[in-house]
């Protein structure tokens, strides 16, 4: 029952029951002067209302009117979530248009991070033309058109 008052004051179980032991404290400290020990739930709901007042009036203050909203320093490296999305539906569409064996091995090498020996085997092919064909993957994904625009 008095767990459930000190709930209803902090809104929060563990802060709920640190306020019940808190209130359960001071009122062992005060138990001689308690008249009529019938009473004893309403001296200790008495007891968390005073301490949550006491709490409530103690807190720390983290925020502070002002005439302007502070606006967050922009992040360098482009964290707009609209261009992170633009960039990659464009990288999506470039990756698309390469042949299939280029767009395998670039699949494979950056977006499922195998390594060149790793790609080879799953692919049946030589490091080497893992090797050269992802170049001219990259090669010809510079010069997209559409991926030209959303990096400017």
């Amino acid at each position: 029952m008095l767990l459930r008052t000190a709930r209803s004051l902090t809104g929060n179980p563990s802060d709920a029951e640190d306020l019940l032991q808190t209130a359960l404290a001071k009122t062992y400290v005060a138990w001689e002067r308690i008249e009529d020990h019938r009473a004893l739930d309403g001296y200790v709901r008495r007891a968390l209302l005073n301490t949550r007042t006491s709490q409530w009036r103690k807190r720390k203050v983290d925020e502070f009117a002002c005439d302007e909203l502070p606006e967050p320093d922009p992040v360098p490296g482009g964290d707009d979530p609209a261009e992170q999305q633009a960039l990659h539906d464009a990288m999506w569409r470039a990756i698309m248009r390469l042949p299939a064996r280029q767009r395998a091995m670039v699949v494979l090498r950056y977006y499922e991070d195998l390594s060149e020996v790793q790609t080879a085997e799953v692919l049946g092919v030589s490091v080497g033309t893992v090797k050269s064909a992802v170049s001219r993957a990259l090669g010809k994904l510079r010069e997209d058109p559409d991926l030209g625009l959303v990096r400017s």
